[in-house]
């Protein structure tokens, strides 16, 4: 059970609400973690930069890339809720997150990724050296910025003990 409630929209502050209508029509859902930030509109907004930084990277990382990307973020933070989230991303995508075979640009991303989630202080120059190859430092700021942003939303949603949400039930990871 989550250590800190969602907010009951009957009875929000009229700022509460229109955080919440705001984020139903730019995303058509509101998930549990979702619902707890918005007892601080600010929070809401900050963590739903998540979106922004995604259509930054687009144009370089496609969909799969950035879901492996964060998918590795949430493994290494034990993240239930992000992994769920992104297993539910890939399988209806008509992946098999068990099964995926990563390109050698995913394999970059993951190993950035989990070496970020453990220790941001330990990255290697391997790896910054294949990023910087591969992208420019604008994509690299925005990748290691929703990097950040995919941290503090596992910190949250772990501190937290968001409950996962109802829809994600069938994708969550078995045994």
């Amino acid at each position: 059970m989550a250590m800190i409630q969602p907010i009951d929209y009957a009875t929000a502050s009229e700022e509460i609400r229109a955080e919440h209508d705001r984020e139903l029509s730019l995303r058509g859902r509101m998930t549990n973690m979702k619902r707890i930030l918005l007892h601080s509109p600010a929070a809401h907004r900050i963590y739903a930069e998540w979106f922004t930084l995604r259509d930054l990277l687009k144009p370089a990382l496609d969909d799969r890339a950035i879901w492996l990307f964060s998918t590795a973020i949430a493994e290494t933070m034990r993240a239930e809720i992000p992994i769920t989230f992104f297993r539910r991303a890939l399988i209806d995508s008509g992946l098999d997150p068990e099964a995926i075979e990563p390109t050698a640009d995913e394999t970059l991303l993951v190993a950035f990724g989990k070496v970020v989630a453990a220790d941001a202080n330990a990255v290697p120059d391997d790896i910054w050296a294949a990023l910087k190859a591969r992208y420019d430092d604008t994509l690299l700021v925005d990748l290691v910025a929703f990097a950040g942003i995919m941290l503090a939303t596992c910190v949250f949603t772990n501190a937290v003990r968001v409950d996962l949400d109802p829809e994600l039930e069938k994708y969550r990871r078995k045994g």
